[in-house]
């Protein structure tokens, strides 16, 4: 006998809307995660530190990537350990801040992020990217743009 679920007509449109959301973000981390461990042993965490590096023509201040990141400040700071010790990112004091440093992809992390992002975009599309059209994705990333922009409130 199949479980019975409530239909979304049943529940308030926010509550299915904000469950909506928590869903597909684990789902959809779960799923890069296993991907990204198996094929790299690069944990979807790292994967995120690396991306917001990649994105930058410059050295990233490691409290900027705390305020970047999904990850506590904590978090990064072991995230950039591990990923200094694998050869992937160099360490360098900030310039403009003596009590900071820079963090930065070497050759090898900019490497690795490009196979890590190739296999992370084909996990992803025939379950997110193959889905959706390109007004779906824009609305998807105004959402998470106006709930992160608020998200102190």
């Amino acid at each position: 006998m199949p479980k019975k679920k409530l239909p979304p007509a049943e529940m308030p449109v926010a509550d299915h809307a904000f469950y909506g959301l928590v869903w597909a973000g684990t789902v959809l981390t779960d799923r890069v995660d296993r991907a990204l461990s198996k094929a790299h042993d690069l944990p979807v965490s790292w994967f995120e530190v690396l991306l917001w590096l990649a994105s930058s023509p410059d050295p990233v201040p490691a409290s900027v990537l705390g305020n970047s990141t999904m990850l506590s400040r904590s978090q990064v700071s072991r995230v950039i350990d591990a990923l200094q010790s694998r050869g992937l990112v160099t360490r360098t004091p900030s310039t403009r801040d003596a009590r900071s440093v820079e963090v930065a992809l070497t050759p090898e992390g900019h490497r690795l992020f490009e196979a890590a992002d190739a296999t992370r975009r084909e996990c992803l599309a025939p379950v997110f990217t193959d889905l959706l059209d390109e007004d779906d994705l824009r609305a998807l990333s105004t959402v998470w743009q106006k709930l992160k922009a608020n998200k102190d409130a």
